[in-house]
């Protein structure tokens, strides 16, 4: 079984305070749901660090960028849909502390909740470690300035746009699976899925193996709050 010490790694960050950790952890269903037991309030305090870190980042680099698309780009990458894929990337459901209902219907896989707990993670290491700490656990999961300054993240490639996105952090590897199935009319047709570090983060299908990647890796950058049409 997963322990606060084995995430501790993936995060490159250890904490002193490690009861910190445990309530940026503890789903509301876990502890009765009453809040000072929850991260709920962990949530709400990531949240404004995560706004501000992702604020300064486009403010820097995005400099010819109006405030109406840097509100845009902002928008897109503190979304629930790229926070859940950024939870997923370091396997933060496996970490929850969820009441019996919550963990008998999915919820270490709950859009929701691993959002909530991302943002709750922040928190827990901005109180630990200060906002240095904070900006640099976050920056580490900022799609690359180069991706952002091309517009790739809306039309091309979607299987370089994906590459670009997270490029950023070496250390992660993507690998796509493809399986083979017969359609209705004996056309074959090819399932792909997108692996980010083994976890699957976008599937998709087409006639040809190149198509049924490209259409996993749209869906993933979907997922991440990009528009991809």
């Amino acid at each position: 079984m997963a322990t606060l010490t084995d995430i501790q790694p993936s995060i490159g960050y250890t904490f002193r305070d490690i009861s910190l950790l445990e309530r940026a952890m503890t789903h509301s269903s876990y502890s009765g749901g009453k809040n000072n037991g929850s991260n709920e309030r962990l949530e709400f305090l990531g949240d404004a660090v995560l706004q501000i870190t992702v604020s300064r980042f486009l403010f820097t680099n995005m400099t010819t960028e109006p405030e109406g698309g840097l509100t845009k780009l902002r928008a897109s990458i503190v979304c629930e849909n790229s926070l859940y894929s950024f939870a997923k990337r370091i396997q933060l459901g496996r970490y929850l502390f969820l009441g019996k209902g919550e963990e008998m219907t999915g919820g270490r896989e709950r859009r929701s909740i691993l959002a909530d707990a991302f943002e709750a993670l922040i928190a827990a290491i901005y109180l630990d470690g200060g906002m240095d700490e904070a900006e640099r656990f976050i920056l580490g999961f900022m799609p690359s300035v180069e991706a952002l300054k091309s517009g790739k993240v809306k039309l091309g490639d979607y299987k370089t746009i994906l590459q670009e996105i997270i490029q950023q952090n070496p250390e992660e590897r993507i690998a796509y699976e493809v399986s083979e199935e017969e359609a209705e009319n004996r056309h074959k047709v090819f399932c792909a899925t997108v692996l980010l570090n083994g976890q699957g983060i976008g599937s998709g299908k087409g006639h040809s193996k190149k198509e049924a990647e490209q259409a996993a890796a749209k869906e993933a950058i979907r997922l991440m709050g990009y528009e991809t049409d």
